[in-house]
């Protein structure tokens, strides 16, 4: 791994913080306050509108002097996700079964999605390690301890529960954003479709969907998103009982 190399670069600047200033002007910002800032931006408007210029900005002062701290946009974008994970720390209690672990996981990833939507707009995929990544993803090995399954096994678990999150939240915020687009109530996006639905239920092709309750839509996000989960949860339960293992 070359000096230059901006994944290296990452790695000091998340595990080293700046390095000590020999030279030039002594530093007036901190990385705490640029990366506020960036998670600020990004919660107002977006990954897509997270740029050096907004940032220094914010903070007044020059574009180019703050890339003396942060090198670009790429790299400020790792400095935030590792400190928005820090927030996720500590939501397990001590000595939590691993089903307890699991759902403080879910619940707690859920208001992190929904307080910061942005987050689903960056590719995951192949996270940066910062010391609040890992440190997360310690707790959560640490409280599935008693699975009766194998490391890969767990693992695959943990990711199993993480993308039903996303998948809920991504649901729930696109839903959102398509009322406000539509510039339509709840009330007035339904009535105007009432008469078709009407229509389709009465003409006999969907006789299952015209035996519906009228409040079949009416579940709220928690209300799916917890069912959904203790659903996902229920059958982890039932591959514990089939390993020969117990929950505590």
């Amino acid at each position: 791994m070359t000096e230059d190399n901006p994944l290296a670069h990452s790695h000091r600047l998340l595990w080293e913080g700046l390095p000590e200033n020999r030279k030039g002007p002594r530093p007036t910002l901190t990385l705490e306050q640029i990366v506020s800032a960036g998670i600020t931006l990004a919660d107002a408007e977006g990954v897509d509108a997270l740029s050096m210029r907004k940032i220094s900005a914010e903070l007044g002062v020059g574009t180019m002097s703050l890339y003396r701290y942060v090198p670009n946009k790429h790299e400020l974008l790792n400095l935030m996700l590792d400190h928005v994970l820090g927030t996720q720390i500590g939501r397990i209690p001590p000595g939590a079964s691993w089903r307890e672990t699991l759902t403080a996981m879910a619940e707690h990833g859920r208001a992190m999605y929904l307080r910061h939507p942005w987050l689903l707009q960056v590719n995951w995929s192949r996270p940066v390690l910062g010391p609040n990544a890992i440190a997360q993803m310690e707790e959560t090995v640490a409280g599935l301890a008693e699975l009766p399954f194998a490391d890969q096994e767990t693992m695959m678990v943990v990711s199993a529960v993480d993308a039903y999150v996303t998948g809920s939240v991504r649901e729930e915020i696109l839903y959102a954003q398509a009322a406000a687009e539509s510039g339509l109530t709840e009330e007035e996006f339904w009535n105007y479709q009432l008469p078709v639905l009407v229509r389709a239920m009465e003409s006999g092709q969907f006789p299952a969907m015209a035996a519906l309750n009228d409040d079949v839509f009416d579940a709220g996000w928690e209300d799916s998103f917890a069912l959904g989960l203790q659903c996902m949860l229920d059958g982890i339960e039932q591959r514990v009982a089939r390993s020969g293992g117990t929950e505590e």
